[in-house]
This record gives structure tokens, sequence and C-alpha cells, in this order.
């Protein structure tokens, strides 16, 4: 390279340090203000809960959370993209097969005692969520094929529940002259309850399901009954 213009790069990039320093040392500087906690905490009681982590991911960031699960759906979409899933593990011996029979129904009461607490204490809908898709990733490691999942329409609808309900209910809040995603006060706590129930199932299923690795397959019917040449002459 020229010597002058590497000189000339150089200077610069200098010229550039220079002025970001500048810029944090200011900003440093400056009056911070009213910090954000303050005023998070400061409104609360309009929130509909007293978890102040509920209220950022459910009232005062509701967009984010809203995003968060669309990003979640747009990944599971891109895995069952990809064909259908591989053979799961070899079933469940005794012992393991015991321990699943305990652990999933314990994981599955856990998330939903932590959707309930999650107004008022730590929880909500992605820890609950997050139960839910271990339970299924656990089914999944015992040789479940299908990780306890629904049928296929079911899993379908389950995924887009959480991105849904969130949306229609913003929507009607928005209708009705309150803006999106902005509660009512004496609803916002049931409100967002059902948004985080709805969340709850679809971020289990979505987890579970990315899990599992491929796109859901229909099931598919019982053969028909085998019908012997001496069952044909009693039924005559």
């Amino acid at each position: 390279m020229n010597r002058d213009l590497s000189l000339l790069i150089g200077i610069l990039v200098a010229l550039l340090a220079v002025v970001l320093l500048w810029v944090f040392h200011s900003t440093l500087a400056l009056d911070p203000g009213q910090r954000l906690a303050s005023l998070a905490m400061e409104r609360l009681p309009e929130t509909g809960v007293s978890n102040p982590v509920t209220a950022v991911l459910l009232n005062y960031r509701a967009y984010d959370t809203l995003l968060e699960l669309g990003v979640l759906l747009a990944a599971l979409l891109g895995i069952w993209s990809l064909g259908p899933p591989r053979p799961g593990f070899q079933r469940a011996g005794p012992a393991l097969a015991a321990m699943v029979d305990w652990v999933v129904p314990l994981a599955i009461l856990t998330g939903g005692y932590l959707l309930w607490v999650g107004g008022h204490a730590p929880g909500g809908a992605f820890q609950a969520g997050a139960l839910l898709g271990a339970a299924g990733v656990i089914m999944r490691l015992a040789g479940h094929a299908n990780a306890g999942l629904p049928s296929e329409t079911w899993q379908r609808w389950l995924v887009v529940l959480g991105a849904g309900v969130f949306t229609l209910t913003g929507l009607l809040l928005a209708f009705t002259g309150y803006g999106f995603l902005t509660y009512p006060p004496g609803q916002a706590k049931w409100l967002i309850l059902l948004i985080e129930t709805a969340a709850t199932l679809a971020i289990g299923v979505t987890l579970a399901a990315a899990y599992v690795g491929g796109r859901p397959q229909p099931t598919a019917p019982p053969p028909p009954p085998l019908v012997t040449s001496a069952s044909a002459e009693a039924d005559r």
C-alpha cells in the first residue's frame, strides 16, 4: 500500500478514536436525570402486576416480547422446512421410564405454578414454557418419537397461539380506543394472564418441537385388523 495512503488512514483512525473518546466523556459528564428503574417502579401499580420484570416484559416493553415470540415461531418454521425428523432414541429402560413418569408431570406442574406466580414473583411465560419444553425433551430422550406433543394439526395451532393471542389482544385494545397493547387499568391483570398463558403453551410446544428437529408427521391411521379364515367362518 502507498505510504502516504497508509499515513492518511492512520490519521483518520486516530481522529475517529479521539472523537469517540470525547463523546464517551461528554456522555458520562451529563446529568443522568431520573433513572428508568425509579420511573418503572413509580408506575408499577398501573401495570396490573406487582412483579417489575413481568411489568417490563408485558407492559412497558410488550412490543419486544411480541417480537421475541415471532422469532421463536420463525425459528421453528425454519426447522420444519428441513423435512421430517430423524427417528427417536431407543425406548427407555425401566429405571429411566420410571424417572420420566415422575419428572415430566412435576415439570408440567411447576410450569403452571411459574405461570401463575409470575404476576407478583419471579416466574412468567418464558420460564414456564421452558419447563414444558424440557418435559418434551426428556420424553424424546426416553424414546418417545413425538416428545409427547399432540398431533400435527394441534402443533401448528399451538405454535402460533402465543403471537396470535398477543396480536389479537393488542388489536382489540386499539379498536376500543386504548391503543395497541395499552391495557385498561381494571383489566390489565387478566389480559396479561391471558397473553402469558397462550405464550407459555406456544413456547413449550415450540421448544419441544425444535428439539424433535423436523416437520411433524400426520398420525397414520391404525391398520385394519387381519381377518383369518377361521374368524371369517365364525362370522358366517
